[in-house]
């Protein structure tokens, strides 16, 4: 249960922990934390992406190490054992990273959810909203980081000669093909060799809903023969957007874990 909707959080508020990690491109010159002092839902929790994501690299969303995110959980009140709800208010749906944060730090998957549809369905709804800011108790969280879920830039080099896994890539078709230039100032234009295109907002609607599992299975069908296939890995431009493919493949396939090349584009485009 990957997806929850609004319904579902509205009638068990207060037995989740929330989390808005509301991220937004520099472009669209809007800041999460800001929105979300001004409007979210009761007891959301901020998970501000850029800062709970490693500092000592020059590229951006990297997963931190096991000790920091112990810390950064632990600091914002989550316990090992609590049901987690994640939503956002942005474009490129953010909430499916955080998602993936957590399954990759070891929590239960079966006890992490994205809302589906985020803040713009549960305001469309008139669903309750509030400023006020709830402050957790610390507690002490203790993570099981599971490497298996993270492809290094020397992997997916290497998978480029033996395709021992399938990547598909978040970006728009105009980027992937390098028909335009990439946001980040100074990354050549292109993609991964061997890599499939899958837009993510192809396997979403207008209102930031996930297309119907039937739906979602025809999408991928193009680009993976095998939809039970579970050696799929997912990539975009800084790691955000490939998240959303892997939350929605993991909606199809039951036994798939989410895959994710952290580094992506940023990374594979400068080197």
């Amino acid at each position: 249960m990957s997806l929850v909707d609004t319904e579902w959080l509205e009638k068990n508020i207060n037995k989740v922990k929330i989390i808005d990690s509301s991220w937004h491109l520099p472009q669209t010159n809007r800041d999460g934390y800001s929105e979300y002092k001004n409007e979210h839902i009761k007891k959301s929790i901020f998970f501000d992406i850029d800062k709970y994501s490693r500092k000592n690299i020059d590229l951006p969303h990297m997963l931190v190490d096991k000790n920091d995110w112990e810390v950064i959980v632990s600091n914002i009140g989550i316990k090992n054992n609590d049901e987690i709800v994640i939503y956002d208010n942005s474009d490129v749906l953010s909430a499916c990273r955080c998602w993936y944060n957590f399954i990759y730090f070891g929590h239960d998957p079966k006890l992490v959810h994205v809302l589906n549809g985020g803040l713009q369905k549960w305001k469309y709804e008139k669903k309750a909203t509030t400023q006020n800011i709830e402050v957790f108790k610390k507690s002490n969280y203790l993570c099981n980081e599971n490497k298996n879920l993270v492809k290094n830039f020397k992997q997916i080099k290497e998978n480029i000669i033996f395709e021992s896994f399938r990547i598909v890539d978040a970006r728009s078709r105009e980027r992937f093909e390098g028909k335009v230039e990439e946001p980040r100032k100074g990354l050549r234009s292109g993609s991964i060799p061997n890599s499939k295109c899958l837009p993510f907002k192809e396997i979403i609607n207008i209102n930031n809903t996930f297309k119907s599992d039937d739906d979602i299975k025809e999408i991928f069908k193009e680009k993976i023969d095998d939809v039970g296939a579970t050696n799929v890995v997912f990539s975009c431009g800084s790691g955000v957007t490939a998240c959303v493919l892997a939350l929605a493949y993991s909606l199809i396939n039951v036994k798939y874990m989410p895959t994710i090349y952290d580094g992506s584009w940023a990374e594979f485009g400068k080197n």
